[in-house]
């Protein structure tokens, strides 16, 4: 059985087998090490919500150990977005610089704002009594790299065009839950999150949004 361990654009955790291209964590440990089952209800332990790449200084781990933090996986970066995640300074340094620059650029900051600031931010935005929270906006106003829950699906936007999400990959998505230009659409991405890639973040996609 696949480990709890994948990670939905709306935030959840659930498991599936597939692999993603990202994976991450939520600042510690939320699950049980003998087990390796996530907690009842615990789903983060500070608000450090990062994504990272899967491979770095060829560093070995055991998946959800007693000993470690929790590792998340997502199919790209954009779903790491919409769940409310920010690029690793360690192991995504040149990454995580270029969002905080297009951050600050975005809300006119004289520097660029440190990861805590970030992380501050990020937390009011994505989570609502502790459910995933939405915005709204028009659909033709939304960036490259947004992610927006429609007829109960994920959709994102990419060049301009309407993707539906999967865990396998992305596929264009069907007519009916294409929005129009001038349609309110319920965003996942957090306003901050959206300022970065209006500012010119490029997150990194899955390789099936090249393919559609």
């Amino acid at each position: 059985m696949p480990l709890q361990n994948r990670m939905q654009p709306d935030g959840d955790i659930v498991a599936n087998s597939s692999r993603g291209t990202l994976f991450g964590n939520r600042g510690g440990r939320i699950h049980d090490g003998d087990t390796k089952t996530l907690h009842s209800t615990k789903r983060w332990t500070s608000r450090q919500w990062i994504c990272c790449v899967l491979d770095f200084k060829d560093r070995q781990r055991e998946l959800m150990s007693s000993n470690s933090y929790t590792e998340l996986f997502f199919l790209d970066e954009v779903t790491a977005l919409a769940a409310g995640h920010r690029p690793c300074f360690e192991c995504r340094r040149k990454a995580a610089v270029a969002y905080g620059e297009a951050w600050k650029l975005g809300v006119g900051l004289e520097k660029r704002p440190s990861a805590p600031e970030m992380d501050r931010i990020l937390h009011d935005q994505r989570l609502a009594n502790r459910k995933p929270q939405t915005h709204q906006r028009e659909w033709r106003a939304l960036p490259d790299g947004a992610m927006i829950i429609a007829h109960d699906d994920w959709i994102a936007k990419f060049q301009g065009e309407a993707l539906l999400w999967s865990f396998e990959g992305y596929c264009k998505a069907p007519q009916a839950f294409a929005p129009q230009p001038q349609n309110l659409v319920d965003c996942l991405t957090p306003p901050a999150t959206l300022t970065a890639l209006e500012n010119g973040y490029q997150p990194l996609w899955h390789p099936s949004a090249y393919l559609v």
